[in-house]
């Protein structure tokens, strides 16, 4: 079969902009709760005691590390959460100068970021990873059928999946003490943190102390509060005197992960018009074909 190029480019057209209209009846909306609680971390305060990752740890009943907490040295290398640490204590040198002109450490406290819009939530197929209400992202080993979608979604790279348990593998991650915050209890790290580096509370208010101590201490914080627009928002604020960059925070767009690709799913199968149109392609294409066939010289309708 020889099909002429132009006819099915011409076809394809003709679908592919009928096909636009839809997406424009079905614009991205944001399902961010109004004002969750949050976290604020300020990164001036935070003396790296640790004791945030032994909360963490007790509470849910977390296997034993395998250097106590109380151990230091553990922050001579660079960590992410795992399977048996949802948060961990990083330890930077920046240059900047402390009492006795020496270089003075920062540590940075990581965990879930539990975003407004989570990307994980967006890319979970089940609705095992799902936003909540008081502004924590849960998941539900139940409805995880393994695909680990959300350890590629996350920004942050926050999600760690059970290798190890070859039978029934869950995905780990910081819970933001959801069950403790459904009883009116703070999040284990921020209630046992001894310098106040973690400040709980409703995500807005938290977001108008930020910006009181920037603009009071300005020699103090560099004038960003990291979480406030990456990836369309997070739950976990954080303040610095150095440019996150310098302490590994990823550069991240404002926008919302799920926005574009929410948007082009809508697109695809609002209404199933994207298999319809699927379909009238594939039949415009062969009616082409049978009728170039039918006027080629030799053939049933064309000339002998």
């Amino acid at each position: 079969m020889i099909t002429s190029r132009r006819s099915f480019l011409q076809v394809a057209t003709t679908v592919a902009g009928a096909s636009t209209l839809p997406v424009a009846a079905r614009a991205w909306e944001s399902r961010a709760p109004d004002n969750p609680f949050a976290c604020l971390v300020d990164l001036t305060r935070c003396i790296g005691c640790r004791k945030c990752e032994e909360a963490c740890n007790r509470v849910n009943d977390l296997p034993a590390p395998a250097q106590s907490f109380e151990d230091l040295r553990t922050l001579k290398s660079e960590r992410r959460p795992t399977t048996t640490a949802y948060t961990v204590i990083n330890r930077y040198t920046t240059g900047v100068l402390g009492s006795g002109h020496r270089q003075q450490p920062i540590y940075v406290k990581v965990q879930c970021m539990h975003c407004q819009d989570p990307a994980c939530a967006s890319a979970c197929p089940t609705g095992a990873m799902a936003k909540q209400a008081n502004g924590a992202v849960t998941y539900d080993p139940s409805q995880c059928i393994g695909c680990r979608y959300c350890l590629i979604a996350c920004p942050f790279q926050i999600p760690a999946y059970e290798y190890e348990r070859a039978l029934t593998p869950r995905v780990r991650k910081c819970t933001f003490c959801f069950e403790r915050l459904e009883v009116g209890k703070l999040p284990a790290c921020a209630a046992i943190c001894p310098a106040d580096a973690i400040v709980f509370g409703r995500r807005r208010q938290l977001l108008v102390e930020a910006k009181r101590r920037i603009r009071e201490r300005p020699a103090r914080y560099v004038s960003h509060i990291y979480g406030e627009h990456e990836v369309g928002g997070t739950s976990w604020l954080y303040l610095s005197g150095v440019p996150f960059p310098h302490l590994a925070f990823p550069n991240l767009p404002s926008q919302a992960i799920p926005r574009p690709t929410e948007s082009i799913q809508h697109a695809l199968f609002h209404n199933l018009w994207s298999p319809a149109a699927l379909f009238a392609l594939l039949a415009a294409v062969m009616a082409v074909t049978r009728r170039n066939d039918d006027e080629r010289p030799g053939t049933k309708g064309g000339e002998s």
